[in-house]
């Protein structure tokens, strides 16, 4: 207290004591006494010459001047130079109502007494509204009502009561602002002998063995056999409870003997102690006067609660907890003894091994929808979002809860929130990053509680709420704590060594020893008394100073956790007594008895909205948030086109020595551009996704307290990132076609790149959420691109990988989980056959290919077979006969399969309906009568056989091959000779191939450089040359969901039909995309991650 406010409450005490009669002995032993606790020995005389210069004399200079100013109003001086009338005009009138009013004082003051004396008193009363001004303006309101209780008790200690004495502090109160109805309260309580002289009240509580009259106001506790009363009263503005005794026991209030009518304040952490009864403890006091813990009846009960981790070890052991409403627990323990465990279980985010936890008798584990709502959890984490200001975070969260509340009302509602915490000065403030702070730690913390507190959840759990704050801000996090507490909330706080003030906030403690044993449930300042009792220490009896009322948290885990000291002198790790041999005392002393069930749901102020306004207030969220990050949005709108100016730039080539302008046709970088262009979409996929979740999850673990819509949640980040990766990829794509003057093609690149840009926010959302950390989720990213280049088609061709995952004809199916597979081929295939050159000429290209390759490969390929088949019959007669034969067999069923294939026997059919006007001969007229399946048997198969066979098939190519190919080249050249002649084409088709055609691109498709232009595959022969003019033989189809066929084929099969490559890979790679979805719904990949780690963990432990 500074010496300016004890030098005003000095003037106070000295005003009030000289009225009527002058100061007692009894007044000024009083001050003195009050003097010695504020001031030191060498200060004490000083200011109790003080007060007895001022009882006696008044005070002197400016006090005294000021005094007698106010007490003469007539000498005011009315100042009319310089002044306007109207001016001169309110000067009169406020000289005039001050004569009035001083007047009014003099005569009701002075009533009955001298001219002089009622100067005197006036003079008095004006020097006390002086003195109390001063007072007002400096001291808290809960120490103005401390001050009026003092002189009250000032005039009780003598029992003068005069009605001038009394008018002064009346007129104080009034100026600190004290509810009237309160100081009549503190009047009566001081001057009342008794409870039954006092008026009844709610606000004062009885303590004895008597109950008050029923009809009576008064609150009661039945103390057991005591000799008179205790009584109480409650001053409800400042929440300050003071206390009286009457009787004549012994009554020890914190270790410290209570004098008969001596009024003491009853505070935070109080107990009385009687001689026969029950300790009376501050809980239960409070408890008592708490209305509003009545009106929400809650019965919490934890029974034999044990918990083991996944790898077996014992996180609690036997917790019992059996409490009602309006209560401040704390869980306290040294570390690692299962606090956060404890509290984790208590609010069901962990299942007990063994237990159960009820509310109002639903399990809280097993019927979690009946208690929906009702618990709100707020983790020693950071819950808050980085980017959104005060009332931002707390409106989304609002509207998360009260899904039928209008606009006006949630605003009402979030601005009542935040003005009862002392936040609504900042609201429009960035909260910012823990390390990047906005808003200091305390009002972070408090935000933190708003979050829950908005939503008035009946029973809170409250996660280190101090760590890192000031004491200050740690005192008021707490005080605010017990301000919820005092409403009727069910609070769990986990709290490590607080401070003493803050210790005694709490009505009681749950204290943990090492390895999950509870070893004290109770009082917190009896649990100090009791540790002292149970090691035989000195003042055992005491839980906290005598003189002061500290109480030494420090001291409990002290004595807890004494060590054993060896023969030299030193702590050794040994304790002295073991957590189970507390946990035995406590047995022995403790008996949790649960509470009686409230038979009734518990209170829920919840209306959660409907999923698809969920979804729309998560997507607004997380939109806010995401552009008001400028880093996040400057790298993530940049990254596209600047990584397509740098590829386009350097990939634009010029494959001529004195080319002067650049052509598209012959840069042979345009594949690589593909391939670069899908890796860079499946990064920016990946790494935009790849923290949305882990990001949010600590977030996610406090609503899901709210059982809010998980689909909700993936659809607003799903549609967030599908959004940005849209945009991304089609800024890719315009730039980067643009510079490489890709023409025509910007909507299949785009709807390419971005059908694989989503597949890869799907994975990276799976991975966010299936892993616990940021850095393990970028190390993957590499691992998951890698695979995607090498299996992609474009660095190596597939038919030249391992032989283990190698099949002849068909792309792997290790690729075809490759999502940069389908989309490689989709470009290749679409850029080569539908550019607007290409398009007009590809059906006829087609059919010159076949035609080519039937007549120049395959026929050949057909013949060399049949040669060696036939060598293989002549060969059957040596020994090694039987696996000739095999051999023999393999080559029949290869060229029955191709000839069935590729339909032989139909064209033999219509080459003799055409006989006549083909003009065969008649040497080749009996070729066409050959029995093919007669022919194409092993036992009659011999090289006569062969030879015939083989003739079959140069009639097929002279006959019908070769004919079609130069039919198919003259409509080739007729289509051109149109296009040439096209007056809409200002291009020449020189020009138009130089514009969309690729050369490079045209020589991969192609498979140009293969020298084996036909392989033999299992059973068939595989065409290697011109993939992108091959489709897939139907005879090779085994069923309708048969899909799979060679790499850069032109049209895919699936369900008995065929679909252009570019849209059947698209339709892939989205339902690829989905199937992820659907995994990241039902967390399949964590869950497997999760058997994975249990499952190497437990061969570990053997």
């Amino acid at each position: 207290m500074s010496e300016e406010i004890l030098k005003a409450l000095t003037q106070l005490f000295a005003v009030v004591s000289k009225q009527d009669g002058g100061v007692s002995e009894a007044e000024r032993n009083f001050v003195i006494r009050y003097f010695e606790q504020e001031l030191d020995r060498k200060r004490l005389s000083e200011y109790v010459a003080l007060y007895d210069q001022y009882a006696e004399s008044g005070v002197e200079g400016e006090d005294k001047k000021g005094a007698e100013a106010t007490a003469n109003p007539e000498d005011i001086i009315i100042i009319t130079e310089g002044k306007t009338p109207e001016e001169i005009e309110k000067q009169e009138k406020d000289k005039a109502r001050a004569i009035r009013k001083a007047a009014r004082k003099a005569k009701k003051l002075a009533e009955g007494g001298s001219e002089d004396d009622s100067k005197i008193k006036l003079k008095d009363s004006m020097r006390t509204l002086k003195v109390c001004r001063n007072i007002n303006k400096t001291l808290a309101q809960k120490q103005k009502v401390i001050v009026t209780f003092k002189i009250l008790e000032m005039l009780a200690v003598d029992r003068n009561f005069s009605s001038h004495r009394l008018e002064i502090i009346k007129t104080a109160s009034e100026i600190f602002r004290i509810p009237q109805e309160e100081y009549k309260l503190m009047q009566d309580f001081v001057m009342a002998t008794d409870s039954h002289q006092m008026f009844d009240s709610p606000n004062l509580l009885v303590f004895d063995e008597e109950a008050p009259p029923v009809e009576s106001r008064k609150k009661f506790i039945d103390s057991g056999l005591l000799d008179g009363e205790i009584v109480f009263i409650r001053l409800k503005s400042v929440e300050l409870y003071f206390t009286k005794y009457n009787g004549k026991d012994e009554i020890f209030l914190n270790g410290q003997l209570v004098k008969k009518d001596t009024i003491v304040l009853f505070s935070n952490g109080s107990v009385f102690k009687t001689p026969k009864g029950a300790p009376l403890y501050y809980s239960d006091l409070v408890t008592r006067y708490n209305d509003t813990a009545q009106q929400n009846p809650i019965s919490f009960n934890a029974i034999n609660l044990d918990f083991r981790f996944p790898d077996g070890t014992i996180g609690l052991r036997n917790v019992n907890i059996a409490e009602g409403p309006g209560k401040l627990l704390s869980i306290m323990g040294a570390s690692g003894a299962g606090k956060t465990t404890l509290l984790n279980v208590l609010a069901g985010l962990e299942s007990p091994y063994k237990g159960a936890v009820e509310i109002n008798g639903f399990n809280l584990h097993t019927e979690s929808d009946k208690v929906e709502g009702v618990i709100g959890y707020v983790s020693q984490d950071d819950l808050l979002i980085e980017e959104l200001s005060v009332y931002q975070n707390l409106y989304y969260n609002a509207k998360l809860c009260f899904g039928k509340l209008s606009e006006e009302e949630l605003d009402t509602r979030v601005m009542e929130v935040l003005a009862s915490l002392g936040l609504d000065r900042i609201k429009d403030i960035t909260v910012g990053s823990v390390l990047n702070k906005m808003i200091s730690g305390g009002q972070r913390k408090r935000l933190n509680i708003a979050l829950e507190l908005i939503r008035e959840p009946a029973v809170m759990f409250v996660d280190e709420p101090t760590s890192g704050l000031s004491s200050r801000d740690s005192e008021n996090v707490i005080d605010l704590l017990k301000e919820l507490s005092l409403k009727g909330k069910l609070i769990f706080v986990v709290i490590h060594q607080p401070s003493s003030d803050i210790y005694k906030m709490f009505d009681k403690m749950i204290l943990l020893d090492t390895g999950g044993y509870p070893i004290y449930y109770g009082n917190p300042v009896e649990a100090i008394a009791y540790f002292k009792r149970a090691t035989n220490q000195v003042g055992s009896d005491n839980g906290q100073c005598q003189t002061c009322g500290t109480v030494t948290p420090e001291l409990l885990f002290n004595i807890i956790e004494a060590r054993v000291v060896n023969e030299y002198g030193e702590y050794t790790g040994v304790r002295k007594i073991a957590p189970a041999e507390w946990n035995d005392l406590y047995k022995q002393t403790h008996s949790v008895k649960p509470v009686e069930t409230v038979n009734e749901p518990p209170p829920n102020s919840l209306s959660i909205p409907s999923k698809i306004k969920q979804a729309a207030i998560f997507t607004t969220r997380d939109f806010l948030s995401k552009i008001r990050d400028k880093q996040y949005m400057m790298i993530n709108l940049l990254e596209a086109p600047l990584l397509a100016l740098l590829l386009a730039v350097i990939v634009r080539f010029k494959n001529a020595k004195d080319a002067e302008e650049y052509v598209f046709r012959y840069n042979d970088n345009v594949p690589a551009y593909m391939l670069i262009a899908i890796i860079v979409a499946l990064f920016m996929g990946l790494t935009v996704s790849a923290e949305e979740i882990i990001r949010d999850r600590k977030i996610q673990r406090r609503e899901s307290f709210l059982n809010l819509s998980r689909m909700s949640y993936l659809t607003s980040k799903v549609g967030i990132l599908f959004t940005l990766s849209a945009i991304q990829t089609l800024s890719f794509a315009l730039i980067g076609n643009t510079i490489l003057e890709i023409q025509d093609m910007y909507w299949q690149y785009w709807l390419v790149l971005f059908s694989i840009s989503c597949f890869a926010n799907a994975l990276g959302l799976n991975i966010s959420a299936s892993f616990n950390s940021a850095v393990t989720v970028y190390i993957l990213i590499p691992l998951l691109l890698i695979p995607q280049m090498i299996l992609s088609g474009a660095i190596f061709r597939f038919d030249q990988l391992n032989n283990s995952i190698v099949e002849k004809g068909r792309i792997p199916l290790v690729a075809d989980l490759m999502a940069s597979r389908w989309a490689y081929e989709a470009l290749t295939v679409e850029q080569f056959k539908d550019n607007p050159f290409e398009r007009q000429i590809f059906d006829v290209e087609f059919e010159i290919s076949q035609y080519s390759h039937k007549a120049n490969f395959w026929i050949p390929k057909m013949q060399e077979i049949l040669d060696r088949a036939a060598n293989y019959a002549e060969s059957a007669q040596n020994e090694n006969a039987d696996s000739v034969m095999i051999l023999l067999q393999n080559d029949i069923a290869l060229l029955k399969h191709e000839w069935q294939s590729e339909k032989v026997n139909e064209i033999l059919e219509r080459l003799k309906i055409q006989a006549e006007d083909l003009e065969l001969s008649s040497e080749e007229q009996k070729i066409l009568n050959i029995d093919l399946e007669k022919t194409l048997q092993i036992i009659e198969f011999d090289r006569a056989m062969a030879d015939k066979l083989k003739a079959v098939l140069e009639m097929i190519r002279s006959k019908v091959l070769t004919p079609k190919f130069v039919m198919a080249g003259e409509r080739k050249d007729s289509i051109i000779n149109a296009m040439e002649q096209n007056p809409e084409n200002k291009l020449s088709v020189v020009d138009l191939q130089n514009k969309y055609t690729n050369e490079y691109l045209e020589s991969q498709v192609k498979n140009e450089m293969i020298k084996d232009k036909y392989v033999e595959g299992n059973g068939f022969l595989v065409q290697q040359t011109d993939p992108i003019f091959a489709v897939r033989n139907p005879n090779n189809i085994s069923n309708a969901f048969d899909y799979r066929t060679h790499f850069f084929a032109p049209e895919k099969h699936f369900f008995g039909k065929y679909f252009d490559t570019m849209w059947f890979n698209v339709f892939v790679m989205w339902a690829m995309t989905i199937l992820l979805l659907i995994t990241l719904y039902f967390e399949w990949l964590k869950k497997l991650i999760d058997i994975l780690g249990n499952i190497s963990f437990a061969k570990k432990k053997k």
